[in-house]
């Protein structure tokens, strides 16, 4: 298995990269939205990964951190969702809103990505709720980030006054969250809001 792949990044778009190793071999990879930020074309990169292996291909999935590979692994693990499937979940955002998401049953955030229907939305919630809530110190600093944690509180706090999950995350990505209090940023999202 190849668990990671270091090299030079050769050519990059939105889902492959091709990272030419020291030993000459170029990888194809498929890579996260995290992944991609990191592959810039003539850069060294160091990108976890995933080997997927079926009778007639082998495909490898590359992520920025353990933490999304390990969410890709819970996806894949997931009946009816498949390897491109789990890495376009990974779209969604960061993967603490994603364990979060999960845990909170939340469909309409999961169905957003194409080929995820409500079916397939409602397995994934059965499946990994338990998981997510087991595994969200694995997933870690990222939740637990004071940034984070108020983004949390604030969304929370915006489902709680009525709005839904869809429209407090999409308000709150629209507001700076650096260095701001979790009522700040509820402050700022109400008035985007209004």
């Amino acid at each position: 298995m190849i668990a990671l792949i270091s090299g030079r990044v050769v050519s990059n778009s939105n889902s492959e990269t091709i990272i030419m190793t020291a030993g000459g071999v170029g990888y194809r990879v498929m890579v996260s939205p995290g992944a991609a930020k990191l592959c810039i074309i003539g850069d060294e990169v160091n990108l976890e990964t995933y080997l997927v292996v079926r009778e007639d291909v082998l495909d490898l999935f590359g992520f920025a951190n353990e933490s999304e590979k390990k969410l890709f692994k819970n996806f894949v693990s997931v009946s009816g969702v498949g390897p491109k499937t789990a890495l376009h979940l990974l779209s969604l955002g960061s993967v603490a809103e994603i364990a979060l998401a999960i845990g909170r049953g939340d469909l309409e955030y999961l169905t957003k990505v194409s080929g995820i229907g409500k079916k397939t939305a409602e397995r994934i919630v059965v499946e990994l709720r338990e998981k997510m809530s087991k595994e969200q110190k694995s997933f870690g600093e990222e939740i637990l980030s004071t940034d984070n944690a108020a983004v949390v509180d604030a969304i929370e706090a915006l489902i709680t006054l009525g709005y839904s999950v869809l429209q407090a995350r999409e308000v709150v990505k629209q507001i700076e969250v650096k260095n701001k209090t979790s009522e700040q940023l509820l402050r700022e999202a109400l008035q985007k809001i209004r």
